[in-house]
């Protein structure tokens, strides 16, 4: 996974640029490889970062989903109502965070 910053992107595209340019002119200038090479490598390494916390999230997400059944389980009766609740809110953060690992990793 990358993650590209907005200035990293329009460097990237600016040197993407000059080197097919150069490369129509058969003449590429290895400063313009490493200087993406170089970007690349920031936002692998910002992407990796970026997947590694999404996965905590998501592991988090899901204890407290195992907490919130746990509580429904034994909660007294008049209690049972609010745990399901909060049951079914644990669930939609497990879903939500689930699908921004999905959408992380396929990118």
């Amino acid at each position: 996974m990358h993650s590209y910053t907005r200035a990293e992107s329009r460097e990237r595209v600016k040197l993407f640029r000059q080197g097919f340019r150069q490369a129509l002119a058969d003449c590429v200038d290895p400063d313009i490889k490493r200087r993406i090479e170089r970007i690349d490598q920031a936002a692998a390494e910002r992407g990796a970062q970026e997947l590694a916390a999404l996965h905590k999230v998501q592991a988090d997400a899901r204890q407290d989903l195992a907490a919130a059944n746990a509580v429904e389980r034994t909660a007294p009766r008049a209690d049972r109502a609010a745990a399901r609740e909060a049951r079914k809110q644990a669930e939609q953060r497990v879903r939500l965070a689930e699908r921004a690992v999905h959408k992380a990793e396929q990118s």
